[in-house]
């Protein structure tokens, strides 16, 4: 649908070429834009090729005199009309502005969804709207809150807490808002919230999370294993490096409430992944694997 020369590539050369443009980059600048713009592998790459490539010079000039600029074909507006039929958008501000007249290239209607539950969050209501516009602006302002809402068991709770980060579950269609109070992070389901505010700058909460525990594997790049790995385990903070043309390693840094649901990716691919560390990461790989082996003796597959 898109023209592979206006990927990543052509974005992370492009600001490249501008900043060079206008005097500003930097062998730092570089790194910075391309860890921003780039895939995982991009650092291990892009950085030693911009010179050879003849778009920067040794001094960070470039030959190129025209600002760097792409336009969209019809098919790609439809396409972005109809992902911004999707509500969830609504959630972060963006609009149809200079599409009105654009028809989608599908409705939301068109697929059918497996294994997925069907009640999920209200994005098309006011108040969830706005609350969790509050809750975004707050993680970006890195703000406290307080926030009301009920558990599961119906019962209301407020909390004045420090907002980490925005989760989103695709099985069950609903938003989290990840919390800290003190050293202790907790969720709270964006559609289970009946108030939340932001408190004044200096009303900031003290935390002190635990630090993330580090998984070390290595990546046999066998039936496109990396780029599976990079699409399921996009949400970790992570650093990659290559070994050899079939061969990576892969560092994820995991929260300990996550490691559940951690080790079920993992397993997912096989023999494609192996786990060095840490220790009871690779103790729990080994007890499903046994579980596993034990529940398929008792079968008879015949």
């Amino acid at each position: 649908m898109f023209n592979e020369i206006y990927g990543n590539y052509y974005n992370i050369m492009s600001s490249l070429i501008g900043e060079a443009q206008a005097g500003t980059l930097t062998g730092r600048r570089i790194l910075d834009v391309v860890m921003e713009k780039g895939f995982g592998e991009s650092i291990m790459t892009i950085p030693d090729a911009v010179k050879r490539w003849g778009l920067i010079t040794d001094d960070m000039e470039t030959p190129i005199v025209s600002v760097p600029s792409k336009s969209l074909t019809i098919l790609e507006k439809r396409w972005l009309k109809a992902l911004l039929g999707d509500p969830r958008i609504k959630l972060f501000g963006v609009s149809d502005a200079g599409l009105e007249d654009v028809k989608p290239l599908y409705e939301p209607e068109t697929f059918v969804y497996f294994d997925k539950y069907k009640d999920g969050d209200p994005y098309e209501k006011e108040d969830y709207i706005a609350n969790f516009k509050t809750a975004l602006a707050a993680i970006k302002e890195a703000r406290a809150i307080r926030v009301k809402f009920a558990t599961r068991h119906q019962q209301m709770r407020e909390w004045t807490c420090m907002p980490i980060a925005m989760e989103f579950s695709e099985k069950d269609d609903k938003f989290r808002l990840i919390v800290a109070t003190g050293r202790r992070k907790s969720s709270i389901n964006v559609a289970r919230i009946s108030h939340i505010e932001m408190l004044d700058y200096g009303e900031e909460i003290a935390i002190d999370i635990e630090p993330k525990e580090k998984l070390v594997t290595t990546i046999f790049d066998e039936r496109n294993a990396l780029e599976r790995a990079m699409l399921h385990f996009s949400t970790f903070e992570k650093e990659t490096i290559k070994n050899s043309e079939t061969e990576y390693t892969m560092n994820l840094y995991y929260d300990k409430e996550d490691e559940t649901e951690l080790l079920i990716r993992i397993l997912q691919f096989g023999p494609f992944i192996k786990v060095h560390e840490p220790e009871s990461m690779v103790g729990l790989i080994k007890e499903r694997l046994k579980m596993q082996s034990q529940f398929n003796d008792m079968i008879d597959w015949r």
